[in-house]
């Protein structure tokens, strides 16, 4: 029973201590070099090996939070269960990560190493996983709305070869296939999935948001990377961490209208990073911001600025 109160009172202790984390801004970083200056950095990420998927998060001065996988990663053969259940700092060179149960992460050199039981030890590396639609060309009969070389179909600021948040198309369409590739800021010091972290949003006709967001590694909600903004969660949270190239491959239906009222709702479809997060949604009104927006027939498409520096390539639409 004293073993099993110390338990308590460490995680406590613990969750104590996080719940003053990632409250200030504190730096933004929008290049991996730059960002590899961070210790925080280099721990974050994914992990595989000895039959587990392991994300780690990280939230500033050095702390961090873990969610363990059996069988994999999320997308990839793990089954999904708690988030965040491992909690705590760098020690040293590295990082120990503790569970309420006796459990614990270890993480440094690119490994994760767990221990505390028969059952939970293992060593697992480090992995950087590739969404398998990333650099997708255009196929036939697509437009292609941005690839780096200028503005191209939007109006917006350029980051270099990127699209800056804040543009939206020159043209209007209706029914489509869009893929869009994002990569959002490293945030270390705002709290993981807080609006802070790296926020921006696919509007479509300025009704209908897919959320993006650094939401990577915690439990999934209706405001977090991939879900249809304060309408629906995503299936899966398939969010890769910061500063890793994603992808969004949505598939929309329009609204139909006869006589000026609505008939049918519009419907959508998105994978994120390869993996299916909503199949063939009806979207009865527009989302969030959008919700209280009259609904169209057709219109344009809006990579929402929220404060934020996301980036944005290789955008192309094939129409429907």
């Amino acid at each position: 029973m004293k073993k099993n109160l110390c338990y308590l009172c460490a995680w406590a202790c613990c969750a104590a201590s996080f719940s003053t984390l990632g409250k200030e801004k504190g730096p933004t970083y929008t290049d991996p070099v730059k960002a590899a200056e961070e210790v925080d950095f280099h721990l974050q990420g994914e992990y595989v090996g000895g039959g587990y998927g392991i994300q780690v998060v990280a939230w500033g001065h050095h702390e961090f939070t873990g969610s363990v996988f059996k069988g994999g990663l999320p997308g990839a053969g793990g089954a999904i269960g708690s988030y965040s259940d491992f909690k705590g700092a760098m020690e040293g060179k590295k990082a120990v990560l503790k569970h309420a149960d006796g459990r614990a992460l270890t993480l440094g050199d690119g490994t994760c190493v767990g221990s505390g039981t028969k059952d939970f030890s293992f060593s697992a590396k480090r992995a950087e996983r590739r969404s398998p639609t990333l650099g997708q060309q255009a196929p036939e009969g697509a437009v292609v709305l941005f690839d780096g070389s200028g503005p191209g179909g939007f109006t917006g600021k350029l980051d270099g070869a990127y699209l800056c948040e804040g543009a939206t198309t020159t043209a209007s369409f209706k029914d489509f296939l869009l893929h869009i590739e994002f990569r959002l800021p490293f945030k270390p010091h705002s709290k993981p999935g807080s609006q802070d972290r790296g926020n921006s949003g696919i509007y479509i006709f300025n009704n209908y948001e897919s959320q993006v967001l650094d939401s990577f590694g915690i439990k999934p909600e209706y405001n977090y990377c991939g879900s249809l903004y304060r309408f629906k969660t995503v299936d899966l949270n398939m969010c890769f961490p910061p500063l890793s190239w994603q992808s969004y491959d949505i598939v929309f239906t329009a609204p139909r209208f006869e006589g000026g009222k609505k008939v049918k709702n519009a419907r959508i479809t998105n994978r994120h990073n390869g993996v299916l997060i909503h199949d063939d949604v009806e979207l009865p009104k527009g989302t969030g911001a959008g919700g209280g927006r009259p609904e169209k027939p057709e219109a344009q498409i809006f990579i929402q600025g929220h404060g934020n520096p996301v980036r944005y390539r290789n955008i192309w639409l094939k129409p429907l």
